[in-house]
């Protein structure tokens, strides 16, 4: 599948995404100070993996870690051709580590054959501020489609990387392991719809939306 990048200015960091591998997953780079952040990294093959080297040139950033919104094969499949060439942690929740631990099974069943990961990631912690190297984060804890997911918001920036927890006028989907509508439902409302109306929501699949847009106009959860 043909990779398409696009690029977001914000007042302190630069966003860029990658859509890219067959389920047209968001792949987010974060990146200011000569240093970046790679989010649910998705690529596929070489030729899309190759989109981030040029991206972390033209910035002029060298990137510093992974960091996982949830475990699902499409956010977590270009893991490996990142570590070949990167030495960076990754970090995932550790609410439930059973995605992470039965990645080939999940792959598998859409027609993908890897190896499973013979590593645990470092811990991504739920709470109010997390540092890493210069990036300022709070994590949410938002469940919901998968158990082990989480959003990340950049207050200084207006920003919510949702993974898929949310998308434009849409919600992720809740057939797959441990998912639940009525616990999503509960994470983007108590989560989610909590934040300023004008945070850019940075979904895992789809166009970008913002806050007040789904409180107004997502037929799936609506605003208290």
């Amino acid at each position: 599948m043909r990779c398409i990048l696009f690029l977001f200015l914000t007042s302190i960091m630069h966003l860029q995404s990658f859509r890219v591998g067959p389920f047209a997953e968001n792949t987010y780079m974060l990146s200011k100070d000569g240093k970046a952040v790679l989010i649910d990294p998705g690529f596929s093959n070489k030729e899309e993996f190759n989109q981030l080297e040029t991206a972390l040139k033209n910035d002029r950033s060298s990137l510093q870690a992974i960091i996982l919104t949830h475990a699902h094969v499409d956010h977590i499949i270009g893991i490996p051709l990142v570590l070949s060439r990167y030495e960076i942690p990754v970090y995932l929740c550790d609410k439930d580590y059973y995605l992470w631990e039965n990645y080939s099974i999940q792959a598998k069943k859409f027609g993908f054959q890897v190896e499973d990961f013979d590593f645990i990631p470092e811990i991504l912690p739920i709470k109010e501020e997390w540092n890493i190297e210069g990036f300022t984060f709070e994590v949410r804890y938002t469940p919901g489609h998968a158990p082990d997911h989480i959003s990340l918001y950049s207050k200084q920036d207006d920003l919510l990387i949702v993974g898929d927890a949310l998308f434009r006028e849409g919600v992720g989907r809740t057939d797959l392991y441990k998912g639940d509508m009525k616990i999503l439902k509960t994470s983007i409302r108590e989560q989610l719809y909590t934040l300023p109306e004008n945070t850019t929501v940075c979904p895992g699949h789809g166009p970008e939306t913002t806050i007040g847009h789904e409180k107004k106009a997502n037929p799936f959860v609506q605003a208290k």
